[in-house]
């Protein structure tokens, strides 16, 4: 006797079952990738799905996998543990970027996404309370110590976003910091003759900061220039970060470089702020580039010239990574995401309009590999 279809007509596991003629159990094993399944079976139980257009039921699958169908999204938050009236001045716009891609990933999958904050004194044991609550964890930058992602990692899938790419329990999905910091050190040394480089850091624990400082001063160093590495010019990412760092700079007096490289955008639109109230023109007196591109760099006056990196699409490749480990399947364990470098006013290029349909002036693509 054939089963009727739901009232909206849309087939159901029972229909499914009853074309395949297998159980419904038998059903939900091969929709959940049970690997004890004869061949047979199964493509007698796919065939029927085809053939019904049976669309299986998100939320059903997860309960019988025991899954919660939600990943955890943890990002460090140190400046507001420090001082909570900063949020607005300090606007998390690289992070809010990067939620956005892996919203968008999460919601393609059927799955929630939880945003944690971990400051630095509760960094790397704010854990133990997330893990019966999420499927998975992505950890950005500075969130925890590798050597403290193992632990984790035996709790729950883990995601880090930067890294060395050499941890043995979690996947790590990074840009490429090196060849975007060697684009930007060719463009000012070759291009515009700058060979009295400095650089404003991030925190010196974050892998990104360290890579792109690394990259960036032996870039410059065999262009035959040199780079400043000041106690001065070491700020914490964020804009009010790097106003401070720069006017330690200023007040000691001396020479000033030609070009002041910031390891992320947020940090040069605050250098720039510095120089602009110190009466210094950028770039005629000092040139200020920085890295990311979030969206702000190019309304900025004059346009910030930056390497790009793709933002969203590393929150999106977190998602996808650790649905395919919850779904069964081994991902790759180290994926390098390409960067481009982005050429405006700041550096000294002719200023031209960006209206938001390119990347600015030019751009120089950097490879992909994973």
């Amino acid at each position: 006797m054939a089963l009727e279809k739901t009232a909206d007509g849309v087939p159901t596991i029972y229909h499914v079952a009853q074309r395949a003629g297998v159980s419904i159990a038998t059903v939900s094993r091969v929709l959940n990738g049970h690997e004890q399944i004869r061949p047979e079976t199964e493509e007698k139980v796919l065939s029927a799905v085809r053939e019904l257009g049976f669309v299986p039921n998100a939320s059903a699958q997860g309960l019988s996998k025991g899954l919660k169908r939600i990943i955890g999204l943890v990002f460090a938050n140190s400046w507001w543990e420090e001082d909570p009236q900063s949020v607005e001045e300090n606007s998390l716009l690289f992070a809010d970027e990067l939620i956005r891609g892996a919203q968008v990933a999460a919601d393609r999958h059927a799955y929630s996404l939880l945003l944690l904050s971990s400051g630095v004194t509760h960094r790397g044991h704010a854990f133990s309370d997330v893990f019966g609550k999420v499927d998975a964890l992505v950890l950005l930058d500075r969130v925890v110590r590798q050597e403290r992602v193992g632990p984790i990692a035996k709790r729950v899938p883990v995601v880090l976003l930067a890294g060395s790419g050499r941890s043995r329990s979690a996947t790590t999905i990074r840009v490429d910091n090196a060849g975007g910091m060697q684009a930007l050190a060719e463009h000012l040394v070759v291009v515009h003759e700058m060979r009295r480089t400095a650089f404003l850091g991030g925190l010196v624990d974050s892998p990104d900061n360290d890579a792109r400082l690394a990259a960036f001063q032996q870039a410059v160093f065999d262009l035959g220039g040199s780079c400043e590495i000041d106690e001065a010019l070491s700020a914490d990412w964020t804009s009010s970060g790097a106003v401070a760092a720069v006017g330690r700079r200023l007040r000691k007096r001396r020479r000033l470089p030609e070009v002041i490289a910031c390891a992320n955008d947020q940090m040069a639109i605050g250098a720039m702020h510095a120089l602009a109230m110190a009466g210094l023109r950028v770039p005629e007196d000092v040139a200020v580039v920085g890295f990311d591109d979030i969206p702000v760099a190019r309304y900025l006056r004059p346009p910030l010239t930056t390497v790009r990196q793709p933002i969203r699409q590393l929150g999106a490749a977190a998602v996808d990574s650790l649905v395919l480990r919850l779904q069964g399947h081994e991902p790759a364990r180290d994926v390098v995401l390409p960067t481009e470098l982005v050429v405006r006013g700041s550096c000294g290029c002719p200023a031209v309009p960006d209206l938001g349909l390119g990347n600015g002036n030019g751009s120089t693509p950097r490879g992909e590999r994973a």
